[in-house]
């Protein structure tokens, strides 16, 4: 990896890890006695292991420019495995959480694993952590591809590598020493929250340079997906998390906004999270993979960019679905539900583009479980944008909000549609990027396959049966006026639909774990540099490259 920088590019790592170290001494300094003191010692000994790994390698020659020739596939490669390395975590919280709600005795006394602790370790862990690094990793892949353009340099994809993932430890470190801005989602730190701006602003950039190299004069849909995701994320970011740190030398800070104002902004933040995030983003991995792996042309390249813009647009105003029957005025609550079921033409015509692409594949969608991911997964965004859509209507609402209802239609799109085209495009990208005629075990993706299928539908059924008989005993009336139910009896109630959950997400963890060690295995299997160059990817020099259908 450090091998094939430059000496320049080496000298400007290293000065990014003093400027890193510098930080985290004062950081270190300045809060000793909080939290910031410790993510300070966290960054400077980062920091210094770097310093020193970088020092060692100064005096070695540069690379040979041959290598210019080839597109820069090392951040990728380390972004899948930290990928699936923080799914294997975050599904494994998200199930000790799903049990604690079955027996609430497993804190083990601890304050650190209670569920007020742990839940944003795992909703974090699972998007930003398994999400974002699966984005980030395949956006470096794709929009070289859809360019013929190597990356512009060989440093700024790794600062956007380790820098993103240095915020998503110092998060999950704060949540489980109890440090949030108490938001919905749980935000971390102040200090956090700044790192990744700028994190964020230089992936930004980066993708910007890629494009301008580009040899193709179209920008491929795939890359106004990407860029969406890109773009919209930090706009949302930045505003959310405007706030006023009590002191330099201290992790609490003051939100900018407050009450319905503030209620506002957090699911303007929320959904758009899920807009650009959960969406977007995957999206450009649906279209680069699914038709790549199919051997077929999307289906209607003009009706991706038709929704695409039909998504950009329509999700922006849709956050406020989530805030029915408060004090937010209903003039925006009526916006926000009216935008959501809009939402559903776009969002349709984007399923819909995926499955007609393979049109004339349906052979391989039965036999190659990697493309039977990507399938499932359209499945899985059409009906969640079905159900998103259908949930926002404020008749609906009063049933659904605040009941495991909500919780299932949340792990639809998260098991449903964002682990599994993840999981497709892992199982596409590793053959192709170690240079490998498939996987090391066709069986084990398969085994993988019916897991995650079996564990999302036993999650999400649950759930939809929790949360349906959630609302009508919250809402069930006797002779008298009074309430049938208690909360208690409702509790008590759901316990068999919450082990039920908790055996579906335990069956998505081991899918998660045999799939950790197919790929690792066929990481293994990998061969030398000298016979690489006999087994073209797809879109590689060379081999055949697939046109966008009109």
């Amino acid at each position: 990896m450090i091998g094939q920088l430059t000496k320049n590019e080496r000298q400007n790592a290293l000065a990014i890890l003093i400027a890193m170290a510098v930080g985290g001494l004062v950081m270190t300094i300045g809060g000793r006695n909080s939290l910031l003191g410790v993510h300070g010692g966290l960054v400077l000994m980062i920091a210094v292991v770097g310093i020193f790994a970088m020092t060692a390698t100064l005096k070695l020659p540069d690379p040979a420019e041959d290598r210019l020739n080839a597109y820069y596939d090392d951040p990728t490669k380390v972004g899948i495995i930290i990928s699936m390395v923080w799914a294997v975590a975050g599904l494994f919280v998200g199930d000790w959480i799903a049990w604690l709600l079955v027996f609430p005795d497993l804190t083990f006394d601890a304050a650190w694993a209670s569920f007020g602790r742990l839940r944003p370790v795992h909703t974090s862990g699972v998007i930003f952590g398994f999400g974002g690094n699966a984005l980030i990793a395949t956006s470096f892949y794709v929009v070289q591809r859809t360019c013929r353009a190597r990356l512009p340099d060989q440093v700024t994809p790794w600062f956007v590598l380790f820098g993103y993932n240095l915020f998503c430890v110092i998060a999950a470190t704060g949540y489980l020493m109890g440090v949030t801005q108490s938001k919905e989602y749980a935000e971390p730190e102040w200090y956090a929250d700044l790192w990744l701006v700028v994190v964020w602003v230089v992936y930004f950039l980066l993708y910007l340079r890629t494009l301008s190299r580009r040899k193709e004069p179209h920008i491929y849909v795939a890359n106004w997906y990407y860029m969406a995701f890109i773009l919209v994320v930090a706009v949302l970011h930045i505003v959310n998390n405007l706030a006023v740190p009590v002191s330099f030398g201290s992790e609490k800070a003051y939100s900018a906004f407050s009450g319905v104002q503030d209620a506002m902004t957090q699911w303007w933040y929320g959904h758009n999270a899920v807009a650009f995030f959960l969406t977007a983003g995957f999206l450009g991995m649906l279209y680069y993979y699914l038709p790549v792996r199919a051997g077929r042309p999307i289906y209607s390249y003009r009706m991706s960019i038709i929704s695409f813009w039909g998504i950009t647009f329509f999700y922006m105003w849709a956050g406020s679905h989530h805030l029915h029957y408060t004090a937010l005025p209903q003039w925006v609550q009526t916006l926000g539900m009216t935008f959501s079921v809009m939402l559903l033409v776009p969002s349709w015509a984007s399923a819909g583009n995926a499955l007609m692409t393979l049109n004339g594949a349906w052979d391989k969608v039965r036999d190659d479980a990697t493309l039977r991911f990507m399938f499932v997964a359209a499945v899985f965004y059409g009906l969640s944008t079905f159900e998103g859509s259908f949930m926002a209507i404020r008749a609906v609402n009063s049933l659904s909000h605040y009941t495991d209802w909500t919780v299932g239609h949340v792990h639809a799109g998260a098991l449903g549609w964002v682990a599994m085209i993840t999981f497709g495009a892992i199982y596409a990208s590793v053959p192709w990027l170690w240079k490998q005629d498939r996987m090391y075990s066709a069986k084990l993706v398969e085994v993988h396959f019916w897991l995650a299928v079996a564990g999302t539908l036993i999650y999400v059924f649950a759930m939809w049966n929790s949360g349906i008989i959630q609302g009508l005993m919250w809402r069930t009336y006797n002779d008298s006026g009074t309430l049938a139910y208690s909360f208690i009896e409702s509790l008590v109630a759901m316990r068999p639909y919450y082990i039920a959950r908790a055996i579906g997400g335990l069956l998505f963890l081991l899918g998660a774990l045999v799939g950790c060690y197919n790929i690792w295995m066929t990481i293994r299997m990998a061969p030398r540099e000298s016979a690489k160059a006999d087994r073209p990817e797809p879109g590689a020099a060379g081999a055949p490259v697939l046109q966008p259908g009109e």
